[in-house]
């Protein structure tokens, strides 16, 4: 019996501690495999907070959002969460690879 309550335990606990993000997961991988290019991520998520040349050709570009947070006590101060998006063009300015931390 405490065997089956320690692996519904780690059942539940395993999919809340991975790192990908259902949502961003959605909407990148589909524009990845589209070849969105940089205007369209411009025009329907604005202009990137950060960008950088890569080394053989193309850019990347790095999106900072806060992605919900916690209330904590004694005074329930919010803490948000930092959410760091990175999209990696090639030469012909289509997305060619992404990553996420945080979100």
């Amino acid at each position: 019996m405490q065997r089956l309550v320690w692996l519904l335990l780690f059942s539940l606990i395993t999919p809340a501690c991975s790192e990908k993000n259902p949502y961003l997961e959605a909407s990148l991988k589909p524009a990845e495999l589209q070849g969105k290019e940089k205007g369209w991520f411009e025009k329907n998520w604005g202009p990137p907070d950060g960008k950088a040349s890569r080394f053989f050709g193309g850019e990347t570009w790095t999106y900072n959002r806060i992605a919900g947070g916690q209330s904590r006590a004694p005074f329930f101060n919010f803490s948000p969460n930092q959410c760091q998006i990175t999209l990696k063009f090639e030469k012909d300015e289509r997305l060619s690879d992404y990553s996420y931390s945080g979100c």
